[in-house]
């Protein structure tokens, strides 16, 4: 059937680059494919001319490629390619689109079928560029990601392997609450503001819902947003007993606790109330950092948003204040990004992608390695250190014998150039092939 395929791409799709198997063709879970090299997630160096052996979705062996033990195998040939682990994003917002970012109001009026369908193309979008699974951190339509994540676990639809926190845990005015200027707080749907809570015991109350409701992780807004209303970067929301009340539900549930935090007191809270990585983390300071470092927390920063918010932000009519906040925490949180890490902070890779359109997240990459990683620290920031962070290791993040077979191919070298990463060519999910050249035979 596939070599059928292939020929009516080729005559009625000239243009046609690429194709996708995975929703039309079934489970592609048994495969063996011979790469000419490969980055293994958690190796410093890569090997050269490997097989990779994939039953039943699972990687199920890994060795220098012979052909004389292997001419009776059908092999997916990719020995022009370098092959790496499926990609890992620890911060996106699957379910909204980036450019409505200038009118948040829209999130009161949309209905779930709506909700649904940019869900799935975002999903696709994201996967087919080589982001495996990914960490859905909130919604205003709390449990959007959930059904999302649900449909993708059923063969619904096909997208990334996804957690998600479901919805925001902020104060009242928050970061993660739907309040606007100019719109009377009566007026905004309760559904847009299940997680809003002030003090311990309603944070432990909506922390246990959200656990109850199907979270996979809890997040909390822990000090003040970027991209909100009235606050000011970095200013505390949380107390340091909200903060602690959700790590106890979420660790009273064996779930991780993610903090949204850019302000360095906030960040100091969250570690010492037993958080497990802190987003942005934009305006840490020394101290902060060496917490960090102390109790092996982890930052997820977003160091390439600044970059697409100040290109379109105004084109777009993002209200002044957020393109403002933007530019007073970029340059400083890439500062902090510097710092952290050549002191010992693990980084996990995150890109907020919602404030920018899915699809983009590789970008960053380029932007991790100018601050002062190697390309092969920030593939491993997207694939094994983020796995181990999102609880994840024993699943994803490494081609290693016993992982799903999550596999990506880009055909120039990213150890060269990270932002090879941009244009991937392969993507292979549990086995599964998603995306591959027309030029590539099985």
């Amino acid at each position: 059937m596939k070599q059928y395929f292939l020929l009516w791409c080729l005559v009625f799709g000239q243009l046609c680059s690429s194709i996708s198997y995975g929703a039309a063709e079934g489970n592609h879970s048994d495969l063996n494919i011979r790469c000419g090299q490969m980055i293994d997630g958690y190796s410093g160096e890569p090997l050269h001319d490997q097989l990779i052996s994939i039953r039943q979705g699972l990687i199920t062996n890994v060795e220098l490629y012979n052909k004389a033990t292997s001419e009776d195998d059908e092999i997916l040939n990719l020995s022009a390619y370098t092959c790496l682990p499926g990609l890992i994003d620890t911060h996106t917002h699957i379910t909204e689109r980036a450019d409505e970012t200038s009118d948040l109001s829209i999130h009161y009026t949309r209905s779930m079928t709506e909700v649904r369908e940019i869900s799935a193309e975002n999903a696709l979008t994201t996967l087919h560029a080589g982001f495996t699974t990914v960490r859905n951190l909130g919604a205003y339509i709390a449990w959007s990601a959930r059904d999302l994540r649900d449909r993708i676990n059923a063969g619904e639809i096909v997208g990334p392997r996804i957690q998600t926190s479901g919805f925001y845990l902020t104060i009242p005015g928050g970061g993660g609450d739907l309040v606007i200027p100019g719109i009377p707080e009566n007026t905004i749907p309760d559904r847009v503001r299940q997680g809003v809570s002030r003090g311990p015991d309603q944070f432990r109350e909506n922390a246990r819902k959200a656990v109850k409701g199907g979270a996979d992780v809890l997040k909390i807004l822990a000090s003040g947003a970027v991209l909100a209303y009235g606050g000011i970067p970095g200013s505390p929301e949380m107390t340091p007993e909200e903060i602690l009340a959700v790590v106890e539900v979420a660790h009273e549930a064996g779930i991780k606790v993610t903090a949204h935090a850019h302000g360095a007191q906030s960040i100091k809270d969250a570690i010492l109330a037993g958080v497990d990585s802190i987003e942005h983390a934009s305006l840490a300071d020394e101290e902060a950092i060496q917490l960090a470092v102390k109790h092996q927390v982890a930052f997820s920063m977003d160091v390439y948003n600044g970059d697409y918010i100040n290109a379109v932000a105004a084109i777009q009519g993002w209200p002044e204040e957020f393109l403002r906040k933007n530019i007073e925490t970029t340059d400083a949180q890439r500062e902090v990004f510097s710092t952290a890490f050549s002191a010992g902070v693990p980084i996990i890779y995150g890109t907020d992608s919602a404030v920018y359109p899915h699809g983009d997240n590789a970008k960053q990459f380029v932007i991790m390695v100018r601050q002062g990683m190697t390309p092969m620290d920030a593939i491993q920031a997207a694939t094994s250190v983020a796995a181990k962070f999102i609880g994840w290791k024993d699943k994803v993040g490494a081609i290693k014998v016993g992982l799903y077979a999550d596999i990506i191919a880009v055909k120039e070298n990213p150890l060269n150039d990270v932002s090879a990463l941009q244009d991937v060519s392969v993507v292979i999910k549990e086995g599964q092939i998603i995306k591959l050249p027309l030029s590539i035979e099985e």
